[in-house]
């Protein structure tokens, strides 16, 4: 395992990943932590994170992301993936042979919020820096629709992309928060069935213990303004109110990874759900597989979603795009 850690930063006590830990990512600059500042500020002001209701919630989300720069350089279809609603993005040239590599991006949105055009610009990000085609779902939502109708809409885009001339050696499942936690669902729900595994996996902020036992929702309780252990609760209580917190299938720290793809990890120093990605890591570990984990110094939850503002998501987005390009069975250019 390689495991990218914060230099020059204190950070709670860990397990035993710790001991695998490499400083290959420089200590945050100061534009870098005023830019998150500014995203704090900006955030709080659009109401999208503090409304009790979460219908107001998702409006005022969809406000915020859509008053921000639009993608460029990129071509856009939209399709039907198995009955789920979906753009196809990837950069703009002439001549693209469709059908040869593709990331799968799951929104996050704690379930109950996050669509196309909120999403669109990191998809579209992705794109053009991995040379592959993104396929970015508008799975159904909470409340309206709860558990497992949004794990059921992700699994039925995957094996879109596997019956559309996509093999799975040329797949990678990306998201980012609930994002992240539905695309280790979907290769958890592939294992339990023995079906066609992806390339691999980037899991960006995700959340993987709604049973909140992570030692550092009370540590960096203070730091991460978007996500704690009130929010794990909304989240839950929306989403999947009558199962237990420990469900793997809620839960996917609770799962088992033995055989599971290879897996990108990427979590900022500043949030509350910074010891359930080392958990992970340490978990995809102990079952023998291949897992990177990178600790951002100075990130809050879900600062990839946010290229057009911040230096550190842009970094992070084309990391996340070398890690596809990689275990991809056709490297682009070939």
């Amino acid at each position: 395992m390689t495991v990218v850690a914060a230099a020059a930063m204190s950070l709670p006590p860990v397990t035993s990943a710790s001991a695998d830990e490499v400083l290959d990512l420089p200590p945050q600059t100061k534009a870098s932590s005023e830019q998150v500042e500014k995203l704090i500020g900006s955030m709080r002001d659009s109401g999208a994170m503090s409304d009790k209701d979460l219908l107001r919630r998702r409006a005022d989300f969809e406000k915020l992301m859509g008053a921000t720069p639009d993608a460029t350089r990129v071509q856009i279809r939209r399709v039907d993936a198995n009955g789920v609603d979906a753009d196809l993005i990837w950069p703009a040239r002439l001549h693209h042979p469709i059908g040869r590599r593709a990331i799968l991006y799951l929104h996050g949105g704690g379930f109950y919020s996050g669509s196309l055009r909120t999403h669109r610009n990191i998809a579209s990000a992705l794109a053009k820096a991995a040379s592959a085609d993104v396929l970015l779902i508008d799975y159904r939502l909470a409340p309206d629709y709860s558990y497992p109708a949004q794990i059921d809409d992700c699994v039925a885009a995957y094996r879109w992309l596997t019956t559309s001339g996509y093999r799975p050696g040329n797949i990678v499942i990306a998201g980012e928060s609930v994002g992240a936690t539905l695309a280790i669902e979907v290769v958890l729900n592939q294992m339990r069935l023995s079906g066609p595994l992806p390339a691999g996996v980037i899991a960006m902020s995700p959340v993987t213990d709604f049973a909140a036992t992570g030692a550092s929702l009370a540590t960096n309780a203070g730091e991460d303004p978007f996500m704690g252990k009130e929010e794990l609760a909304i989240i839950r209580n929306a989403f999947a109110p009558n199962h237990s917190a420990a469900d793997p299938a809620l839960s996917p720290l609770y799962g088992k990874f033995a055989n599971f793809p290879p897996l990108l990890i990427q979590v900022g120093s500043r949030e509350t759900l910074l010891d359930d990605s080392r958990r992970l890591a340490d978990k995809v570990r102990e079952a023998g597989g291949d897992v990177s984990l990178e600790v951002w110094p100075g990130m809050i939850h879900q600062w990839q979603l946010f290229p057009f503002w911040l230096d550190d998501s842009r970094r992070a987005v084309g990391r996340a795009a070398e890690f596809a390009i990689s275990h991809f069975a056709d490297k682009p250019g070939q």
